[in-house]
């Protein structure tokens, strides 16, 4: 469990601090910036100490006059250059000596075999290592211990772990080499065993291979066996060794314990430049800035000096505040203190200046990079130009990578991909291939996460079976693409995958996949399971989990369990709020989501368009004009929401299902753009409830020419015209369809039983139980009748007898539904129906009295809402 962070500072503290800082040990002001910013990089200025110091240049002119050398000369001007990090002289004095045949033993070959790994020089090493062999000095401690350390530097493990088994003696400082050489290899798990095996055999641990096993806990997240490690530690009575006590603060920062940190922190007696510099990473790693902000202007007063990891630490912390004056004082002393040519300090302050906006002082400072720019610098400038809006500049560097002879790594494409419409993900994407990144995790991941912005979930699916080694983040991805098309069984299907991987799912997992079961085709029981899965893995308080589960109850009919999820929310964010208010809206419980929408009021809640959409969804549902205008000009007034397409559509649907035709024609005629299909759809359904002709007839010509493909305005229309009586003009729109090859939308309703959606169309004889199904709607039709039940054959729009039009309506798909769902489960069970379009009204009727005489739940969600019938009502009140 993480800590709760040891102090934090007052706001007024805080102040007080950055004060101190810039006025007390940072005294340069933002016009010597700017006078020495275009020296910040010289491309002539070494970055690391490429000469010899001059002792060892005397040494090495005074050694070369010795006509005959002995082995201890030798010996000493090797170890010189090889502690000076002057590697290549000390590789070329090796092979000199070999070709003058001058005595080499034991400490020389182990001090050569060091520099070859330092210098990565795995030939020159290798051969060594045959000598080694050849020279019978294989067997050697030093020698051994050399070798397992060269071998791990090379990332060759097999090799190092060869070596170190056929040591006929191994002391500490071998099993510190190999362990050493795991944790800097990625393989923390095999350090921790490796440390506890050693002691096993009666080696006891030195301070390096604390050093290492604390790295390789940090590194694997194992905080519990840090914590023993810390208890040897202490009984070894190594704690007063500072880079023992660096890295302890290091692996408790990691860990996310920060308080344990602290205390290491703190009780040091002895502390470095590193111990400074990892705290304050530590108090940055979990997100308490301030506090590192403290900890480096005590760190000043200290008198501590400046090295390059701390100025790079403190600039991140500058971006993370946002601190521009701060990071600008930074930058000025990072080139008083001679690191203006440090590229990682670079790179960092160019973050720092994109975090802050200013995109001109980025630019400069990359410019000024020339010759000495690599791949995370670029990539590092692409990232801000997209953080801050240029999507072009962005594109424009990308493009000239290449010409500068650098080549993108996964970030940089990752980061690249995220460009979209500017740049193809399919230009990247054949760019992957060719450069090999397409099996990255990263790179897969933002390839089909761009993919399946596009809407092209079929080559996302195809990208995430090329990643290597999948993590939560790929999974997670596909799984919120599936969800983006409400394909609830692939959904399903990805994330079982993932369990029989073993991969633990995470809160965005939880939320992708209870997302796409809120698709009306997903089982009912599917989204529960998930529920229940999220309550047992801890995720289920997530707010990203608790909203979907919301969204996911709400399309699912069950408002109640939306709302028990709702209340129990510890914090809600506005998917929450906005969900819950369009759940009751088409629920049909419109004063429960104005309730809901004036508690968030109430709370001073910051809303957006669609918190606006519900509540005047609501104000449709129910009925209530005058308050859905009320609440439009709310919207516009006080909360200065821009109206969208969708806000007058919603507006028009208040207006015409009230009968109000002629405010809905003036409100779009006074729209600031011209009205959308959308709209006009919404005014054509009203005018056939009104049967307004000539109002439904200039709607449907501006769906028509907006939308020839549509449908559902020729059906609309041609059903006003036999709602009518005028049959040829009904013809007329039916040829027209033919004429254009527009195909009507078939009307369907499914219904779940036992975890298997059954599907049905009017008058379907395909279902294995059709003629129980068929009994079962005779019988009804009987009881309908003694209830007093007469068709309408009104909403049967075709020109037939009377009595045909009463057997089609008894036949419509969600009779059939309801039938089935009767018959299939036990008495009293609630039954739940989808239905792609909208129920008619004599359907209407004959399923509240189905509700009644059966004594059934029913719930219907149809095109437009939900319908809840019981006890011989409905929910939506008849107004629909």
């Amino acid at each position: 469990m993480i800590s709760r962070p040891v102090w934090r500072l007052k706001e007024t503290q805080i102040d007080q601090t950055l004060k101190a800082i810039q006025q007390l040990h940072l005294p340069f002001h933002t016009q010597t910036f700017h006078q020495s910013q275009a020296t910040a990089y010289n491309p002539d200025t070494p970055t690391t100490l490429e000469t010899e110091p001059s002792n060892l240049s005397q040494a090495r002119q005074l050694f070369a006059k010795i006509p005959q050398r002995n082995l201890s000369e030798c010996n000493n001007l090797l170890f010189e250059y090889s502690r000076n990090n002057c590697n290549q002289e000390a590789l070329n004095l090796f092979l000199e000596l070999r070709h003058l045949d001058s005595p080499i033993d034991g400490s020389s070959l182990s001090c050569i075999l060091k520099v070859c790994g330092c210098l990565s020089d795995q030939i020159i090493g290798k051969q060594i290592h045959c000598h080694c062999i050849k020279s019978a000095y294989v067997d050697d401690l030093s020698v051994g211990t050399s070798l397992v350390d060269m071998y791990m530097k090379f990332s060759s493990v097999d090799d190092g772990k060869k070596v170190f088994d056929q040591m006929p003696e191994r002391n500490v400082v071998s099993w510190t080499s190999l362990l050493a050489g795991c944790t800097r290899n990625g393989m923390a798990d095999q350090a921790l065993e490796l440390f506890f095996q050693m002691q096993m055999e009666g080696i006891k641990p030195n301070p390096f291979s604390f050093a290492s096993v604390l790295a390789a806990s940090a590194a694997q997240g194992a905080v519990e066996k840090g914590i023993q490690i810390h208890s040897q530690v202490i009984k070894y009575g190594f704690e007063s060794t500072v880079f023992v006590g660096n890295s302890l603060i290091n692996m408790y920062s990691k860990s996310g314990l920060v308080r344990d940190a602290r205390l290491v922190f703190g009780s040091m007696e002895d502390r470095d430049a590193v111990s400074w510099n990892v705290m304050i990473a530590g108090f940055v790693l979990n997100g308490l800035d301030f506090e590192a902000l403290e900890l480096f202007y005590r760190m000043r007063l200290a008198g501590v000096k400046l090295t390059q990891l701390i100025f790079a630490t403190v600039i991140k912390l500058c971006a993370n505040l946002k601190e521009l004056g701060f990071a600008r004082q930074l930058h000025c002393r990072v080139l008083k203190n001679g690191f203006g040519s440090d590229h990682n300090i670079g790179t960092t302050l160019m973050v720092a200046y994109s975090k802050c906006s200013e995109m001109d002082d980025a630019f400069n400072l990359f410019s000024t990079m020339y010759g000495v720019r690599n791949v995370v610098s670029w990539t590092a400038m692409i990232s801000g130009y997209l953080q801050n809006g240029g999507t072009d500049q962005a594109v424009d560097l990308f493009c000239r990578m290449s010409s500068e002879g650098v080549w993108p790594n996964h970030f940089t494409y990752s980061t690249i991909l995220t460009a979209h419409p500017a740049i193809s993900p399919l230009q990247i994407h054949a760019q992957v291939i060719k450069t090999n990144f397409e099996n990255s995790p990263s790179v897969g991941t933002a390839l089909l996460d761009a993919y399946i912005k596009l809407g092209n979930t079929r080559e996302a699916a195809t990208i995430f079976e090329l990643i290597d080694g999948k993590d939560i983040v790929a999974w997670s991805a596909m799984l919120a693409g599936y969800a983006q098309i409400q394909d609830s069984e692939g959904a399903v299907k990805i994330f079982c995958e993932l369990a029989k991987e073993g991969v633990k799912p995470n809160e965005f997992t939880f939320s992708s996949v209870i997302n796409a079961c809120a698709s009306p085709m997903a089982a009912v029981e599917q989204g529960k399971q998930f529920h229940a899965s999220s309550i047992k893995s801890g995720f289920s308080s997530a707010i990203c989990v608790s909203s979907a589960l919301i969204t996911m109850y709400a399309k699912r009919g069950s408002i109640e369990n939306a709302h028990k999820v709702f209340k129990r929310q510890w914090e809600r964010d506005l998917v929450a709020w906005n969900s819950m208010i369009s759940g009751y809206a088409q629920h049909g419980h419109g004063k429960k989501a104005l309730e809901i929408f004036e508690e968030m009021q109430s709370e001073s809640l910051e809303m957006d368009g669609i918190t606006f959409i519900g509540v005047i969804s609501a104000c449709t549902h129910a009925g209530l004009v005058d308050e859905g205008r009320r609440y439009f000009d709310l919207m516009v007034k006080d909360h200065h929401i821009n109206p969208t397409m969708e806000h007058y559509a919603c507006m028009v649907d208040l207006y015409s299902r009230a009968g109000k035709l002629e405010e809905s024609m003036d409100l779009i005629k006074k729209m600031p753009f011209p009205a959308g299909a959308t709209v006009w759809r919404t005014l054509l359904g009203a005018c056939r409830v009104h049967l307004n002709l000539e109002l439904g007839k200039l709607a449907a010509e501006n769906i028509i020419s907006l939308e020839p493909q549509d449908s559902a305005a020729y059906v609309l229309l041609s059903n006003i015209y036999a709602a009518a009586g005028k049959w040829e003009e009904r013809a007329k729109v039916r040829n027209l369809m033919d004429e254009r090859k527009v195909k009507k939308e078939a009307g369907y309703s499914w219904v779940e039983v036992k975890n298997k959606t059954h599907s049905f169309m009017a008058r379907d004889r395909s279902h294995p139980l059709t003629d129980r199904i068929y009994i079962k709607l005779d019988e009804l039709s009987t009881k309908l009748k003694d209830s007093g039940y007469r068709p309408d054959t009104n909403y049967v729009l075709h020109d037939v007898e009377e009595e045909q039009k009463e057997s089609i309506l008894s036949q419509h798909s969600e009779r059939l539904a309801i039938a089935f769902g009767l018959i299939a489960t036990p008495p009293g069970t609630p039954i739940q129906i989808v239905k792609n379009l909208r129920v008619c009204g004599d359907c209407h009727t004959v399923i509240k009295l189905i509700s009644m005489i059966e004594g059934r739940e029913i719930v219907v969600r149809d095109s437009n809402r939900f319908h809840h019938f019981k006890g011989g009502l409905c929910s939506c009140g008849d107004y629909w």
